[in-house]
């Protein structure tokens, strides 16, 4: 039922570095590193529009990179993990998201600095928490609610703003 050719797939694939990586008359993206512990090519995207700036952290902890590129942007989508979840995993796991991921606290004064217009949750990280289930997104929205004042939402799949 799901038929591919005999070659199978291929992709084309285009390294990318920190900087411009696409331009055209609709759309510039910009590319910044950030900071997802040893891995030295973890990217944020900054996309630049006509009418709207979009900020996407990528998965990262908090740097100075990304809040120079989310400022004056309309929207910024960004990863984050709970404070409550933080408490419930094993100090190991507490260090791992230390280094890898942002905290609710963090993106909160993240987005009281940047101030952009929407703030968009994706990839709530619980590295060491098991299932979504112990991870609430309510809980989340709620720990961001009590620091940051702004438009917060948490991102679906399909969901526009």
């Amino acid at each position: 039922m799901e038929r591919a050719t005999r070659s199978g797939h291929s992709v084309n694939v285009h390294e990318i570095a920190p900087g411009l990586i696409y331009s055209d008359a609709n759309v510039r993206v910009t590319a910044f590193a950030v900071n997802h512990g040893e891995l030295s090519d973890a990217f944020g995207f900054r996309l630049e529009t006509a009418d709207k700036t979009i900020v996407i952290s990528g998965d990262t902890a908090p740097t100075p990179a990304l809040i120079e590129n989310c400022t004056n942007c309309d929207v910024l989508i960004h990863e984050a993990y709970s404070q409550q979840t933080y408490r419930s995993v094993s100090r190991k796991w507490q260090a791992y998201r230390r280094k890898y991921h942002t905290s609710s606290q963090e993106l909160a004064e993240l987005a009281n600095e940047v101030r952009p217009r929407l703030l968009v949750l994706y990839h709530r990280s619980n590295p060491g928490g098991g299932t979504a289930v112990a991870n609430p997104e309510n809980v989340l929205l709620d720990e961001i609610r009590e620091l940051y004042k702004g438009n917060v939402v948490t991102g679906h799949d399909l969901d526009l703003f």
